[in-house]
């Protein structure tokens, strides 16, 4: 059957019972015909109710007659509508916590809990994170035309030792700015130094000077690579905007980068194309 897609999160509150139960023709301002809802159009298959818990007390009540009885009516109509659609949701929130604080219906939690399925943080999962990160590499090297870079024992441990607040996507950014940023095939623990290991980012830094103290030189080369990196990833790699947000002459960032062995995307050369 069909399967059918909601994010509730991204749909405005006073638009989302239209989106979910459908309108007649004249229900409000801008319906001009007659339009069939998620759950109808789910009738006979499966609706994914994404980020359930962004739905308002308001809308939840009427999702949950919707599971008890299998009817609603569109928005302004008086025709009951029939559906047999299975039923999905997710959220990244914890609903006990809504509930206690007001904020989801715990009847339509329990209505929902049938079959619960945990999907726990990447922290959780470290003998996951090298294979993630070497599937991520190979899409990049392929998106970019770039040969394979694989991991040496150090990088992978920086990596397994990270938090990732921001899980699998903070995951797939993270490999994007090294297939972009390294210009080895080998990833090093230098390359990873920007991650700390309380899961808080933290800026790319240089090896130590001796007796801890860097001098003035380095001091200033250590800055300048990190703005560099920082506004290239900012900029998705786009060398001419990034000169621009920097105040620099292109050419002049051009030799920068060289210097301090940063690799642009692929496409950026001297001349732009149209």
């Amino acid at each position: 059957g069909p399967f059918i897609e909601v994010n509730c999160a991204a749909i405005p509150e006073e638009l989302i019972e239209s989106e979910l139960f459908g309108h007649v023709r004249g229900a409000f301002t801008g319906a001009g015909a007659d339009r069939r809802g998620k759950f109808e159009m789910a009738d006979g298959g499966t609706i994914f109710l994404d980020e359930i818990a962004d739905m308002s007390l308001k809308t939840q009540a009427k999702v949950l007659r919707v599971l008890q009885e299998q009817t609603f009516e569109p928005v302004g109509g008086t025709t009951t509508v029939h559906v047999d659609t299975r039923v999905l949701a997710a959220t990244n929130k914890d609903l006990p916590a809504e509930i206690r604080a007001g904020r989801f219906r715990e009847d339509l939690f329990f209505r929902l809990n049938v079959v619960p399925i945990s999907a726990p943080p990447l922290r959780e999962r470290q003998e996951d994170i090298q294979l993630l990160a070497e599937h991520f590499m190979a899409e990049f090297a392929q998106e970019y035309g770039r040969r394979i870079k694989t991991f040496d024992p150090g990088a992978i441990g920086v990596l397994r030792q990270y938090g990732w607040p921001g899980n699998v996507r903070e995951l797939r950014n993270v490999i994007e700015r090294l297939m972009i940023m390294v210009a080895r095939d080998t990833i090093s623990v230098a390359d990873v130094s920007f991650l700390d290991h309380d899961g808080l980012g933290r800026q790319e830094q240089a090896p130590a000077a001796p007796h801890g103290r860097l001098t003035l030189h380095e001091a200033r080369d250590r800055f300048e690579r990190d703005l560099i990196v920082r506004t290239l990833t900012e900029q998705a790699g786009n060398i001419s905007q990034t000169a621009d947000v920097l105040g620099v002459e292109r050419s002049n960032l051009y030799r920068k980068m060289k210097a301090f062995g940063i690799t642009p995307r692929r496409g950026e050369g001297e001349e732009e194309t149209a």
